[in-house]
């Protein structure tokens, strides 16, 4: 794959779609081959193909040095908690396995509420995009649980006195993931893994129409 040519939108809305449930890469791979970009370019195609590549391991990273910075205020920890959940409910995947997997524990409980909690249904029009479908989270939009979330995390935050901790965290997460993702010479395990999320997403278009 060129990734060259894949601008920052097209990399952006592949995080959105793709699955997050693969495990994260193993920790030898991930610290090995470390080299310096021989120019723009590449830095920027090495760049895109790194954080699609490593997505988990970086989020994985980005809550273990919110952990830390939070170890000492258990509220500003929920909060971080509640802003990964939001982040992870961007993905069309987790949102939409989420959703299942909560209604049908709710069946157990409540199948009338159960029902409730089914998304409306939509029509199916012939060769309408996966990426135009409105997800929905126990019936409602996922952006009201993204936005509900988040506002909770940041009352927690100004709560526990943590909001600057964490605004530190975020900039340290990104500044280690920005220079790793640009020192991380992409090897072919790499190539060979984008080539075939690629197809299945062809593959899962193709199927849907």
């Amino acid at each position: 794959m060129d990734w060259d040519n894949v601008a920052a939108e097209d990399v952006i809305e592949a995080l959105r779609e793709v699955e997050w449930s693969t495990p994260p890469r193993s920790f030898g791979e991930f610290f090995s081959r470390f080299a310096f970009p021989r120019s723009f370019s590449k830095w920027k195609s090495r760049l895109k193909c790194n954080l699609y590549y490593y997505r988990t391991n970086y989020f994985i990273l980005v809550i273990f040095v919110l952990g830390l910075a939070l170890v000492t205020r258990p509220l500003a920890i929920l909060g971080t908690a509640l802003t990964a959940l939001s982040i992870a409910f961007l993905n069309d995947s987790f949102a939409a396995s989420f959703n299942e997997k909560f209604i049908r524990t709710i069946r157990h409980f409540s199948p009338h509420l159960a029902a409730k909690m089914r998304p409306p249904h939509m029509p199916v029009i012939r060769g309408r995009s996966a990426a135009r479908k409105t997800v929905y989270v126990c019936g409602k939009p996922r952006w009201v649980f993204v936005i509900t979330f988040l506002t909770a995390s940041i009352v927690m935050w100004f709560s526990s006195c943590g909001l600057l901790w964490v605004l530190y965290a975020l900039l340290t997460s990104l500044a280690v993931i920005i220079v790793h993702a640009s020192m991380r010479t992409p090897n072919l395990k790499a190539r060979l893994n984008t080539f075939r999320e690629e197809f299945r997403a062809v593959w899962r278009n193709y199927s849907e129409l």
